[in-house]
């Protein structure tokens, strides 16, 4: 099983372009493939990780790997998934420094970013609606709930620069009171 965690999320942390976020939706992929969880853990996990400091994708995969293996697990599944970002930037670093102004570089970072985009959105989507999205486990007004909540936020943020800590107490509170 530690090998199976290990290889497992050194190959998402290889293919994880983008950030934490962005790698969610490849997790939640290999992870419920295996049976390891289901699609509502998955939320469960990544609603635990986001609030937990450092990185969504690493802090998924110690609790993955915890709930597989207990606290090897979550060594060797944090491991494998911060091992790939290590040994790059490292390689890198002073490549990079070099070559930053080329015009081929900026246009591979250029077309990368759609890319990051989709899967953050998609992982997005994923968390907020998942559930209830066709699956009629919830109904239309918790849907709507949601959706407030989400636009509540995303103005508080973009509009009027409260902090994330703030916006995330206030969708905590509106949340209880709205479900």
């Amino acid at each position: 099983m530690l090998g199976e965690l290990f290889v497992l999320f050194f190959k998402v942390g290889c293919m994880a372009f983008g950030g934490g976020y962005a790698a969610m939706s490849l997790i939640q992929r290999e992870a419920t493939s295996r049976g390891w969880i289901d699609s509502a853990q998955f939320r469960e996990i990544g609603s635990l990780a986001g609030m937990a400091p450092g990185s969504i994708a690493a802090n998924s995969a110690t609790l993955i790997g915890y709930d597989r293996a207990g606290t090897a697990g979550a060594l060797i599944a944090t491991a494998g998934i911060t091992l790939p970002s290590l040994i790059l930037v490292a390689a890198l670093a002073a490549f990079f420094v070099r070559v930053h102004d080329h015009p081929s570089v900026r246009a591979l970072f250029y077309g990368l970013r759609p890319v990051v985009t989709a899967l953050i959105l998609y992982a997005a989507f994923h968390f907020g609606f998942g559930g209830s999205a066709g699956s009629g486990s919830l109904f239309a007004w918790q849907t709507l709930g949601m959706l407030l909540i989400c636009g509540g936020c995303l103005l508080a943020i973009v509009r009027y620069k409260f902090h994330p800590f703030a916006v995330i107490l206030l969708a905590a509170v509106a949340g209880i009171v709205i479900f």
